[in-house]
């Protein structure tokens, strides 16, 4: 089979560089990954060539991740409502008019805040260990909370050892049945930006806004039973920062989604890529693709 290409570019928004990575045709369905903490479009590079053989797949960088810039936070106001104002600015220059959106982390609040801005533009929702209820967030995210309801310096500070390097690689193995199908080159490449100067900082302001979405979960909900996106729930159940309860919980407003559990943890296309493509391949070509492809074609990908 040929390989899709995928290019590496930058484009100027709302005032900011942002890094992108593209791939596929265009004019095909159009599909937008959203990356999490504390990674960027790097983490959708196996990914990314998977699929654009038969869709035009874009993935960026959030301001201050990966290759996009990371402006002064007197410059730039670093939280959700700002990161889902510059990925739907971004994707209004490039064109792309509706999209599916694969969402992993922190790109599931981004997600789903721009959902929320425009629901006619949202084709179908991929959900990857991106949480959108209590029920996913479990005794891990003490320390978080506390720092929610006071920011003071002392958890401030306690929130600093997950921004170290023993912490991102804590992320990609947690839950890992085999560390060794886990490149470490992937928490290498994301803890060298967050080793910049300043730039632990700035994920620290954007850990406290993550409280914003806590609060913004009955109106996703809400977005969610109103228009019934068509959507497909992937989870590493063994993730303890986001619980399989969590997965479980969609659910409950969408009834029709598809839910699939993998045998690893949050960074799960690192390990397990090779089980979720044909499910994301089967799940598109029916909810993008309606007669061009059936499912058993599609489950032969890999």
């Amino acid at each position: 089979m040929t390989v899709p290409v995928t290019c590496h570019r930058a484009t100027r928004v709302a005032g900011i560089d942002i890094f992108y990575r593209e791939a596929g045709e265009e004019g095909a369905p159009v599909i937008v990954l959203l990356h999490g903490f504390p990674s960027s479009s790097h983490m959708y590079r196996n990914l990314i060539p998977a699929l654009a053989d038969r869709y035009h797949v874009i993935a960026s960088d959030l301001p201050g991740f990966g290759l996009s810039e990371m402006p002064s936070p007197t410059a730039f106001e670093y939280g959700f409502a700002a990161f889902s104002d510059v990925v739907a600015r971004f994707l209004e220059q490039l064109g792309a008019e509706r999209y599916a959106l694969y969402l992993m982390d922190y790109g599931a609040p981004t997600g789903f805040r721009l959902a929320l801005a425009h629901p006619d533009r949202v084709t179908a929702l991929i959900v990857q260990n991106g949480n959108a209820y209590d029920d996913g967030m479990g005794d891990f995210w003490a320390p978080t909370r506390a720092y929610w309801a006071d920011s003071g310096p002392a958890n401030r500070d306690a929130m600093r050892p997950f921004l170290s390097l023993e912490g991102t690689r804590f992320q990609y193995l947690a839950g890992t049945r085999d560390e060794a199908r886990v490149d470490p080159a992937a928490w290498l490449y994301d803890q060298l930006f967050l080793d910049r100067p300043g730039a632990k900082e700035i994920q620290l302001d954007i850990i406290y806004d993550y409280r914003t979405n806590v609060a913004l979960y009955p109106a996703f909900h809400a977005y969610f039973r109103a228009h019934q996106p068509p959507a497909l729930i992937l989870w590493g159940e063994n993730d303890p920062i986001f619980l399989a309860e969590g997965a479980h919980a969609f659910l409950r407003d969408l009834p029709g989604a598809e839910l699939h559990f993998f045998d690893t943890g949050h960074f799960a296309l690192e390990d397990k890529a090779h089980e979720m493509i044909p499910v994301m391949r089967d799940f598109l070509a029916r909810t993008l693709l309606p007669g061009n492809r059936n499912s058993e074609t599609e489950n032969d990908y890999v």
